[in-house]
């Protein structure tokens, strides 16, 4: 459904003609790239994206490259970010109305709206040295037959892997299951792992040929975290010791039920022995904290009111503490400083949150879900997902078997992600424009 350009690029004329000669100049210079940057403009909504897009366009605005240029879309209602990279050439904006007002119906639209905004993105591209023209879509939305070739990063499946959830309406299940033809058709499909291809694969039907694993990478104020900064903002936070953290989406793609349950079980247990104790009131003795506290990362006011009331009923409100949105800094602090973090899912596609956590030397507890394994390896304990006895058991593990945690900060240490860098991301990237562009359709 990406339509021919006159321009001659067509659904199938993927990655390995990329660099024919005469079709896309020369393989060394830069393209033209239309990136949809709404997601940037309201991260609380689409957060991964968002820090996708952030970390991408600043690697490449890091080492620009001669003849790439970019064609910004821009939600009309909101501020423009593309003034953070001084060193990318942005040769267009085009604002749209806001859709996101339409819930649903925004996926039927918004591919509508894309093509009408990205046509003419490539118009006299190879005059400034461009290879040609490409669109980049990190969004939700992709554009319809704009007739410039898609490179599409798929962060998230859940609308797909759980249907029940996300394609409950008419128009969901319509704009879905347009998404999903709409990336069956791009000229490239970017994942990070070899499980979030597998699963493109047999959700998506994305033809092997088209799939390019290029892995995401931690922030560097991840790397650049230590214990003491996390032991400072945890005290700003009251969080006292031993926390773990959760950092993720508040919906159907996270387990949080489970969690729940589990924190329950290990508060019908008695505490493990050689826990440190949490300071008491003034004349009061310190006490063991347990079941272990869990810091929620970044729920909204509706959410964390949500969530109280079902800890309140699992008996385990006091397990459960709240963090507001927090700058990256911050966030890299808080969980430098965690004991590690915790991530029960139903369906994960990108794994940045553990990526980020094994960066700052914190171990993981997880489900064993999507590009989590490959992520994690070693450097965590993973469980089945919809298992709360086996993550009580993981939790406990991980939260007083001291010889068992220094084994898994080790093995986090060791992991190969952990010297992967944006620039890297930036990089492969590129490599996937350079190997699908072609000079834009013909106005």
């Amino acid at each position: 459904m990406t339509g021919e350009g006159r321009s001659g690029w067509r659904p199938g004329a993927g990655a390995g003609a990329a660099t024919a000669p005469g079709a896309g100049g020369d393989a060394s210079a830069g393209v033209r790239v239309v990136v949809d940057l709404r997601p940037l403009q309201d991260p609380e909504r689409a957060p991964v994206t968002s820090v996708y897009l952030e970390q991408l366009l600043t690697a490449l605005d890091a080492s620009p490259v001669p003849g790439e240029s970019f064609s910004f879309l821009l939600a009309a209602d909101q501020d423009d970010p593309s003034e953070r990279w001084p060193n990318l050439e942005i040769v267009g904006r085009r604002l749209l109305p806001p859709t996101r007002l339409l819930r649903s119906g925004a996926l039927t639209v918004d591919p509508i709206l894309l093509r009408g905004a990205s046509l003419g993105a490539g118009w006299r591209a190879d005059r400034g040295g461009a290879a040609g023209t490409v669109y980049h879509a990190a969004a939700g939305a992709l554009p319809i037959a704009s007739g410039i070739p898609i490179v599409a990063a798929v962060l998230d499946l859940a609308p797909w892997a759980m249907p029940g959830s996300y394609q409950r309406g008419v128009a969901a299940r319509f704009g879905q299951r347009l998404r999903a033809r709409l990336l069956k058709d791009a000229a490239a499909v970017l994942v990070p792992g070899q499980a979030t291809a597998v699963e493109a694969r047999r959700l998506l039907h994305v033809k092997g040929a088209r799939l390019r694993v290029v892995p995401l990478a931690a922030r560097d104020e991840f790397r650049d975290a230590s214990a003491a900064d996390g032991a400072r903002e945890a005290e700003r936070l009251g969080l006292g010791p031993r926390y773990a953290v959760y950092a993720g989406r508040y919906d159907a793609r996270q387990d949080l039920p489970t969690l729940l349950e589990a924190l329950a079980r290990l508060a019908t247990e008695s505490a493990p022995e050689g826990l440190p104790l949490v300071p008491g009131a003034q004349g009061e003795a310190g006490s063991t904290a347990w079941p272990p506290r869990i810091c929620l990362v970044g729920a909204t006011p509706d959410d964390r009111a949500a969530l109280s009331r079902a800890a309140g009923r699992a008996g385990v409100a006091d397990a459960m503490a709240y963090a507001p949105l927090l700058p990256p800094d911050r966030l890299a602090a808080l969980v430098a400083g965690a004991r590690f973090l915790v991530q029960p899912v139903r369906s994960e596609a990108s794994g940045l949150a553990a990526t980020e956590a094994l960066a700052a030397g914190v171990p993981v507890v997880a489900s064993a879900v999507g590009v989590l394994p490959e992520v994690v390896g070693a450097a965590g304990i993973l469980v089945e997902p919809g298992d709360p006895a086996r993550l009580a058991t993981a939790l406990r593990a991980a939260s007083s078997d001291d010889e068992l945690h220094a084994q898994l900060v080790a093995a986090a240490a060791s992991r190969p992600a952990g010297a992967r860098t944006w620039a890297d991301v930036a990089r492969e990237t590129r490599a996937a424009w350079a190997a699908v562009a072609r000079p834009g359709p013909l106005l």
